[in-house]
């Protein structure tokens, strides 16, 4: 399922299914299919992602010392594809928007 995420002054985020709740995974909030972030609780949610992103991070660079690089690449890196998603909270947080998704 696709799911598009949207604020006022950027563009809109559509991602699939699994990153979406990778990302709600790590931002502690159970997914809905319709919803609203406000904006006194974006600045909360952009720490637990970037802290997420973080851990991986350092997660991956201490297992590839000790792995072969051929497993972690087959990994697809949180950072990489919540970028979209994590520009679009700062955004919404910049200009004290709220974020929505659903129908």
């Amino acid at each position: 399922m696709i799911h598009q995420f949207q604020t006022k002054n950027a563009a809109p985020v559509i991602m699939l299914d699994d990153l979406t709740h990778r990302i709600f995974n790590a931002i502690g909030r159970p997914f809905e299919n319709q919803g609203i972030f406000l904006p006194e609780q974006i600045p909360g949610y952009i720490e637990r992602l970037q802290a997420a992103i973080n851990a991986e991070q350092n997660s991956a660079t201490s297992s590839s010392a000790s792995d072969d690089d051929d497993q972690s690449a087959g990994l697809s890196p949180l950072g990489r594809r919540a970028y979209p998603f994590l520009e679009l909270l700062r955004r919404a947080q910049e200009s004290q928007e709220p974020v929505i998704w659903g129908t």
